[in-house]
């Protein structure tokens, strides 16, 4: 039996961030149909990952479907892998930061309109963090999206808790020269922050990630490293080096 692979959401109160999610695990398993595939929320929506761990029985994977480090990540999905005690439970690396990621946000911005040119600008809008774990890998996503649109500059900017805002950023790029200023949604489903981002736009606004066919590889790929990480960590535990230091 493979370990079940839960998908920890952050949750909303936008009716349509769960339909989003639940088509993003539609096409996880639709990649791995013998799968069990099952959804945790931190807040707001049903089910809770609380309630989700209860649920399970065996060994789980957490896999955030969170796009960065910060406090969830650290704190709060470690904790409720802890207190699940019946479960072997490990948890997965955040989305981001990641080439399909990248790839899907490209995409996303194709979808809304964006093309390239000479005062081309892109905005990274992010829910944002105060972790500074959190702002590093939003800053290396944007690097790697202004990479993949051909040096178009990208910056990244948020929502909450952290400079610059959206509205900041779109600023800026257009006193900077940059007259066609896009908004690339670094969300994985609809919400408030989203919409909030989206309307700081001047030009095109992408769609959150959604139920991008990338988002579920990598989804995928992220619940694999944690169960080969898992499985190093027990092999090194058991080697005869560390038995012989344990019983030291």
């Amino acid at each position: 039996m493979q370990p079940t692979l839960v998908a920890v959401a952050h949750g909303s109160r936008d009716p349509r961030a769960l339909p989003t999610v639940l088509a993003l695990l539609d096409r996880i398993r639709e990649l791995r149909p013998r799968l069990d595939v099952r959804l945790g929320h931190v807040e707001l929506n049903r089910p809770l990952l609380g309630e989700t761990l209860e649920d399970t029985t065996g060994a789980a994977v957490l896999v955030p479907l969170l796009l960065g480090r910060g406090h969830h990540v650290k704190q709060d999905l470690p904790a409720a892998a802890a207190r699940a005690a019946h479960l072997d439970t490990c948890v997965a690396a955040p989305l981001g930061p990641h080439p399909l990621l990248v790839e899907a946000l490209y995409e996303r911005l194709a979808e809304a309109g964006w093309s390239p040119g000479a005062s081309t600008a892109v905005v990274l809008a992010a829910a944002g963090s105060r972790d500074p774990d959190s702002a590093a890998d939003t800053r290396r996503t944007a690097a790697l999206l202004s990479e993949r649109l051909g040096g178009a500059p990208v910056v990244p900017a948020y929502a909450s808790a952290a400079a610059p805002a959206v509205p900041d950023a779109v600023r800026a790029l257009a006193a900077r020269g940059h007259h066609r200023i896009a908004v690339a949604s670094y969300f994985t489903a609809p919400g408030r922050f989203a919409a909030q981002s989206a309307a700081a736009a001047p030009g095109p606004a992408a769609a959150p990630l959604g139920d991008h066919p990338a988002l579920a590889r990598l989804v995928l790929q992220r619940y694999d490293e944690a169960l080969v990480r898992q499985r190093s960590s027990l092999a090194a535990m058991a080697s005869p080096a560390a038995l012989k230091l344990a019983t030291a």
